[in-house]
């Protein structure tokens, strides 16, 4: 695909799509407490802040993939309370199935990821009467420092960070560098993001999730009421991968951060050290549009922020 193809392309997303539904509850909640519209709810607490985060599963994954499914519940959450600059407690579970044998796969999945990231499941809800089987897991943790969605500046470059050792989990838009992975690598992987928060290196963070790296990127520009070109070309992408595909992608290990220009061979260091692919490929500006270059050339308007709210959150809201 030519640059406005791709563009186009990436508008259409069903990822894309799920994000902007976040707009019709946003005047509900627009009032609460603490800043909303980050990866997780951040709860001043003492000498910190309890984070607090829950995920719903598709229907249709959950019934064609339990045990994959039951595996991402934790892994997403947990990748939720890192890119806070957190690090993960406990995590609790809703299951609704058609029978025990139905739920055995889902629970097999978490209990997976749950001993591989070091996270324990702590209770939840079980139904085992239900027509359909669906599928939604709640975290908490702790942040001594925060990376939020609401700090990047103009100025800050974007760096975007994916782990690139993995394959495609069958059909789906789904990088997998984590389920054949020993279980203390990723925990070493994702603590690089406590790390870095609280070095100071970085101060915005988002993981990437089904809206990809640039549907993440318009939720962190929203939020922080900036703007910025991404340069697809430079975003590390995996050997042989479809650009189209690689930029909808919901990778297992995925972060786009907010960095100042001063601390970006750091931040790109710490990650390369870990055999993790970084790279700042924009710089965030004062526009409130998200623009995609590829390269020199020019660029095409992916999001007019100014005109039309993404998620509905950010100092426009």
């Amino acid at each position: 695909m030519n640059l406005p193809q791709l563009n186009a392309y990436l508008q259409g997303l069903r990822g894309v799509g799920h994000k902007l539904d976040i707009q019709k509850v946003a005047p509900a909640i627009g009032t609460s407490a603490v800043p909303v519209g980050d990866d997780c709810a951040a709860i001043p607490d003492g000498d910190g802040y309890l984070l607090f985060a829950i995920e719903g599963l598709l229907d249709e994954f959950v019934a064609a993939e339990p045990w994959f499914a039951g595996y991402c519940s934790v892994m997403v959450n947990v990748s939720d309370i890192c890119a806070m600059g957190g690090r993960p407690t406990a995590v609790v579970d809703a299951i609704w199935a058609a029978s025990a044998e139905k739920a055995g796969p889902i629970w097999d999945g978490m209990h997976t990821a749950a001993t591989k990231y070091g996270v324990p499941i702590v209770g939840g809800h079980t139904n085992h009467r239900s027509a359909g089987d669906h599928l939604a897991v709640a975290i908490v943790g702790r942040a001594r420092k925060l990376l939020t969605s609401f700090d990047a500046r103009p100025g800050d470059a974007l760096v975007v960070a994916i782990d690139l050792r993995g394959e495609w989990y069958g059909p789906y838009p789904y990088w997998n560098a984590s389920t054949t992975v020993p279980g203390d690598r990723l925990r070493g992987d994702l603590e690089l993001l406590p790390m870095i928060a609280e070095a100071g290196l970085a101060v915005a963070a988002k993981d990437i999730s089904m809206g990809g790296v640039v549907g993440t990127t318009t939720m962190l520009a929203e939020c922080s009421g900036v703007g910025v070109t991404i340069d697809v070309s430079r975003i590390p992408m995996a050997e042989g991968a479809l650009r189209e595909k690689w930029l909808s992608a919901f990778p297992s290990f995925g972060f786009v951060l907010a960095v100042p220009q001063a601390s970006v061979a750091a931040v790109v260091d710490r990650f390369s050290g870990r055999g993790i692919a970084a790279a700042a490929v924009g710089t965030f500006d004062d526009s409130r549009t998200v623009r995609l270059a590829d390269g020199a050339g020019p660029s095409e308007l992916f999001w007019d922020l100014r005109r039309k709210p993404f998620i509905g959150f950010g100092p426009a809201a």
